[in-house]
């Protein structure tokens, strides 16, 4: 307690001035400045006072540390702590912001540092230093006047976390900086120092999460990531409060979650215990809430069943050895210790003969002794494998929705730590003799005929049960047999996809439906109209198509329209069974007498070339956003090019053709001029030349050649144009080019590349993005497909800080027309219109 002052009337002027100094040294700020001093009766607030930093003392302790908590949570709730290892023994301690941009805590008496956030000498280039406390919870130390969303400041406590990850940080490695951000658990409830936990992304073999004791023994493996969550916590979906990620580059491996909504406050913890638990505070309760935990059961225990045995928590005993495997001590075995595992029932050889097993729903093995590529298809995998006697499994390393992926990851010696979940796990491939994997397929042939036998009777009676239902729905039936010979007749008369046996699995919606949802296409709900017919918009927010509400649009088939049934035929098979947050969503069809048409989730903000072309819409799209669209654009090709059900080459990519959602996210629409491919097809040819000009590649235009890189083309010139907010067809700079190709190629030559951006970006360009974007697109629009990278590599190089390679000469190049002897296709019109043309005659 501090000691009470006796004021005497006479020192009343004292008293006022001692008053005020209370008053100032009790008011919180959000920043400090180099120089300025923070004492224990003082905090730094974020803005919106989410968060507070200042010093503490836990409830049951004598000590005070440096640390920072939520603000208008009534338990203190310290997130993190910076003096963890070295308490303070009293209330002397002072926090400064060096001129050098350091932070230190030291005792002001005997000058002694007591922690700091670095070494001086290595930042004495700094200009004005303060520190700010955002309201993520992170503080920063930079130049003041600095954008507070910089990835890289001088320091930030982000990068060193304690016990606690909030939304936002970064739980992983960085390579180039050499910074490894771990969760360690505290001492104890009243002693933030080192814990006997830690909680960190292993990057030995293919990077996967694990919680270890001290000394590195591990207690829990949530195991590597499948491109959809970790393998070892299957009830890891999206939710709605949080989003979450997790990134492997070349630069750095982590995990990261994003808030959904701000006001709520969550953090994930290791507690003393060596528990990671996500908690949510309950406001009407006044508490932390468990929301959920990676342990859960006995199976969670680290390699409880030893090398190649399983547990199931739904079996008795958990632990049984994999199918073709067992065990490798049975009387150990027999007496519930499995820890020595199983071994293979028929030992391997390493004879050409041998195979791979899929085993299904399980949680991956430990990858500590694993080698990966993200590039390789399951096909080379498996290959790779079988070539090395010593791989004993495999499996891929990005996990697509339907169970499918792409990657390569192999197993060398002893699959450790492996559980089997009833539904939703992973799937691995497993080295077996060829005695075992005959004996495996004698044994699901024999089971499948049991099953046959099972199932006719079922089966008889259900045959039954439909012969009788159809005289009760024969109304019904007949209204869906006329629309289904309506689906047969478009397919007879279009669809260069169509393979005979497409099932569409389409919604089919009435006219009626749609004549209320558009108003019976009133003008007023008119988006627009293109080479297929009118758009039209639903009214009101139609519960009839969307069960959540949402506004819809409707694409009308005109009686005057020139690509039709071709075009509609294209855009259902393609796009039908695809979902992908990149690609425009078709809801379903409607096709009613002489009507067709397709129902599509409605994109408020329309195409972006309503932007990107407009001088005064342009404005609204800085750098970041259009950086944003750029990746999201990658993306979606990506997904078509290699991880869709069947591979797509749209062959019409243009802005026009990216809508853009209430959030500015590009969404790839018009699917009409498509082409699937199936199996390993890549590329093909077509005298039906379709598309845009100033969009196709060389090889398309002049030859009917198309394939993925031809897409990869378009994707080039299309980043040019958000670059650049200039068109590719109809540029004019000067009289030595007529296209934005060839402007962009001349200034990348002489190292001027900046000069194409646009000048409404202002100061939310960042160079270094605009200079690779730029830099990219010229390897996408180079004169031979094989030059061109694939949309795999186009995303690694503009997530990445990495050099590129050189680019070569572009196609359609149209250099100095007095000098330049370069041949210019003569498919590359000059009109300045952008209208998709249907039918050209390949060469």
């Amino acid at each position: 307690m501090e000691e009470r002052r006796v004021i005497k009337t006479k020192f009343i002027i004292p008293f006022l001035v001692v008053i005020f100094a209370s008053i100032c040294c009790s008011i919180a700020v959000d920043t400090i400045s180099a120089n300025q001093i923070v004492k224990h009766n003082e905090t730094i607030v974020s803005p919106r006072e989410t968060f507070e930093l200042g010093f503490f003392r836990p409830v049951n302790s004598t000590n005070h540390y440096v640390g920072i908590w939520y603000k208008t949570i009534p338990k203190q709730t310290v997130v993190w702590v910076a003096n963890r290892n070295k308490p303070l023994t009293d209330n002397s301690s002072e926090l400064t912001l060096t001129l050098q941009g350091v932070l230190i805590l030291r005792n002001p008496t005997t000058g002694v540092v007591i922690w700091s956030t670095g070494n001086s000498s290595s930042a004495v280039s700094v200009k004005n230093p303060i520190g700010r406390l955002l309201d993520t919870g992170n503080f920063i130390i930079q130049e003041e006047g600095g954008d507070i969303n910089q990835e890289d400041p001088i320091w930030q406590s982000f990068d060193f976390i304690t016990d606690t990850l909030l939304a936002g940080m970064k739980q992983g490695r960085n390579f180039v900086t050499g910074i490894e951000r771990n969760m360690t658990s505290w001492k104890s409830n009243d002693d933030p120092a080192l814990g006997d936990f830690s909680y960190w992304i292993d990057t030995r073999g293919y990077p996967q999460c694990n919680l270890c004791e001290r000394g590195g023994k591990i207690k829990f493996r949530a195991g590597p990531w499948n491109g959809l969550r970790f393998t070892g916590i299957p009830y890891m979906k999206p939710n709605e409060f949080f989003t979450f990620t997790f990134v492997l580059n070349s630069n750095e491996v982590y995990y990261q979650y994003e808030l959904k909504d701000n006001s709520v406050f969550m953090r994930l913890v290791l507690n003393t215990s060596g528990h990671p638990e996500r908690l949510l505070w309950s406001h009407s309760k006044q508490e932390w809430a468990l929301f959920n935990s990676p342990i859960k059961d006995n199976c969670d225990e680290y390699a409880v069943c030893g090398p190649y045995g399983s547990c199931n928590i739904e079996d008795s005993p958990n632990c049984q050895c994999l199918k073709g495997f067992e065990p490798k001590s049975p009387d150990q075995w027999r007496d519930t210790n499995w820890s020595s595992g199983c071994r293979h029932t028929i030992t391997l050889d390493c004879k050409s003969t041998e195979g791979f097993k899929m085993y299904s729903n399980l949680k991956l093995p430990d990858t500590t002794e694993s080698w990966y590529d993200l590039t390789m298809t399951l096909v080379e995998c498996e290959k790779k494998c079988k070539s090395n006697c010593s791989c004993t499994a495999y499996t891929y390393t990005n996990r697509s929705g339907s169970g499918s992926g792409s990657g390569c990851v192999l197993w060398f010696g002893g699959l450790i730590d492996i559980r089997t979940f009833a539904e939703d796990g992973d799937s691995l491939y497993i080295r077996l003799s060829a005695s075992e994997l005959e004996s495996e397929e004698n044994s699901s042939r024999s089971s499948s005929a049991a099953r046959k036998v099972q199932v006719i009777i079922p089966v008889a009676f259900v045959v039954l049960v439909i012969l009788a239902s159809i005289c009760l729905f024969y109304s019904f039936k007949r209204k869906k047999k006329q629309q289904q010979e309506t689906i047969g007749n478009i397919s007879r008369h279009g669809g260069e996809n169509r393979s005979g046996d497409e099932d569409l699995e389409l919604p089919l919606f009435g006219l009626s439906t749609i004549h209320a949802a558009t108003n019976n296409f009133s003008l007023n709900n008119k988006l627009g109209e293109g080479g297929f017919g009118p758009v039209y918009k639903s009214e009101v927010v139609f519960q009839g198509i969307l069960e959540d509400g949402h506004e819809i649009a409707v694409k009308r088939l005109s009686k005057t329209s020139t690509q039709g049934l071709h075009e509609f035929m294209n855009e259902v098979i393609s796009i039908s069974k695809l979902q992908h947050r990149n690609l425009v969503k078709l809801m379903g069809c409607c096709i009613e007498g002489a009507e067709t048409m397709l129902i599509y989730e409605y994109m408020p903000n329309n195409g972006l070339d309503s932007f990107i072309f407009d001088k005064t819409q342009s404005e609204l799209l800085d750098w970041t956003a259009r950086y944003r669209i750029i990746d999201g654009i990658a993306r979606g090709l990506l997904y078509l090019h290699q991880d869709s059900r069947l591979r797509i080459i749209h062959r019409d990519l243009k802005l026009s053709n990216i809508l853009l959602d209430m959030d500015m996210n590009p969404k790839i629409s018009d699917f009409g001029m498509a082409r699937t491919f199936g199996g390993n097809q890549i590329e093909a040819n077509t005298n039906r030349v379709v598309g845009t000009y100033g969009y196709m590649a060389p090889e398309y235009a002049g030859d009917g050649n198309f394939s993925i890189k031809s897409d990869v083309y378009s994707f080039g010139v299309l980043v040019l144009e958000i670059v650049c907010g200039r068109r590719n067809r109809g540029f004019a700079q000067n009289e030595n080019f007529n296209n934005l190709i060839g402007h962009a190629w001349s200034l990348h030559n002489e190292g001027r590349s900046l000069e194409l951006a646009d000048k409404c970006l202002g100061e939310s360009i960042n160079v270094s993005q605009v200079l690779r974007s730029i830099h990219v697109s010229l390897l996408c629009v180079q004169r031979h497909p094989e030059d061109r990278p694939t949309m795999t590599n186009v995303i690694l190089m503009l997530g990445s800080e990495g050099p590129l390679p050189s680019p070569n000469e572009p196609g359609f190049y149209v250099g100095d027309t007095k000098h330049d002897t370069t041949p210019v296709s003569s498919s590359c019109g000059i009109s300045n219109n952008e209208l998709s043309i249907s039918v050209l005659s390949g060469r």
